[in-house]
């Protein structure tokens, strides 16, 4: 089984007056992944793990993200590899 490590960097901007409370949401939802390492700093938040582990966390939460907020932007970096 190939195992390779990523890095993300995730950034979530709901477009609305009330953008607060879905930031806090799915930083939340990420936080209960046992799997995935999390720090959050004010411009954005970092996971890191398996890359199977953190890309299906991410396409169940911007699923549930989208499927709640009306218009939400994320911005999404990835590495491989990471130090």
């Amino acid at each position: 089984v190939l195992t390779m490590r990523v890095a993300v960097d995730i950034s979530l901007y709901p477009l609305s007056e009330d953008f607060i409370p879905p930031i806090d949401d799915v930083i939340d939802r990420l936080n209960t992944y046992a799997s995935i390492e999390i720090e959050t700093n004010a411009m954005s938040t970092q996971l890191r793990g398996e890359y199977d582990d953190v890309m299906c966390a991410l396409h169940k939460e911007i699923g549930i993200t989208f499927a709640s907020v009306p218009k939400a932007v994320f911005a999404i970096k990835i590495l491989n590899n990471p130090i």
